[in-house]
């Protein structure tokens, strides 16, 4: 029997009690050895943490004006469900794939975030509206004339991690990983386990244990 019962019950006890890190080591006792996002991807801000079903969203690279800006960016944007990530991957990486506007059209539909392969701009307004974003860093340069949406809720790959609507969303300073929709369930609760028995090595190594009397006692490191 599970500790949670709805998402959002969910989504609290993994921003109160994980970290991606042990998420990840987790991943990996399952068979799942490519489910963190590539590393280039980090937080506007050390303290932010998303987490949230994936609503994958694939751009494009287009080269000059276009007949309808952006493609079906506002699209994706208004069919963003509560609970929801933004996550967004495609096109040259050569002008932003998110900023102002798109932070407060995803915070009015109840989305928790915003995870792009790419770069975001508008950092101080994207910031205070204290809304989770990730991206590869800031770049100005505008996507109107240089990308386009053309599918979401779709399924993704970016770097090695294939992603389809629904997988859970997490990250944090250490990074943004992956984890499958069919695996939660297993891989929530194997992670609560060793984050907990974590804290426990940590105290006995404080009070003298030895690292490696540790590992053998625990068998976590």
């Amino acid at each position: 029997m599970t500790e949670w019962t709805n998402d959002e019950q969910l989504f609290s006890l993994i921003r109160t009690e994980l970290y991606t890190p042990v998420v990840g080591d987790i991943l990996d006792q399952h068979g799942r050895f490519h489910q963190f996002l590539p590393p280039a991807i980090r937080p506007l801000a050390p303290h932010m943490v998303v987490v949230g079903r994936a609503m994958p969203v694939l751009q494009t690279q287009v080269f000059g004006p276009q007949q309808k800006p952006f493609g079906r960016m506002t699209q994706a944007l208004d069919a963003l469900q509560p609970g929801e990530v933004y996550l967004a991957t495609g096109g040259a990486m050569n002008s932003a794939s998110w900023g102002e506007i798109m932070t407060a059209a995803a915070k009015a539909r109840g989305a928790v975030g915003a995870v792009v392969n790419g770069y975001h701009r508008d950092t101080p307004q994207v910031l205070e509206q204290q809304f989770p974003a990730f991206s590869c860093g800031c770049y100005a340069q505008d996507s109107g004339v240089r990308m386009q949406v053309v599918d979401f809720r779709c399924a993704l790959e970016i770097g090695q991690v294939s992603i389809q609507p629904g997988d859970l969303v997490f990250g944090d300073i250490d990074g943004v990983l992956i984890v499958p929709a069919s695996l939660v369930e297993p891989v929530v609760a194997d992670s609560l386990a060793k984050a907990r028995a974590e804290k426990q090595v940590r105290q006995d190594i404080e009070q003298g244990l030895s690292a490696t009397a540790a590992f053998e006692k625990y068998g976590i490191l």
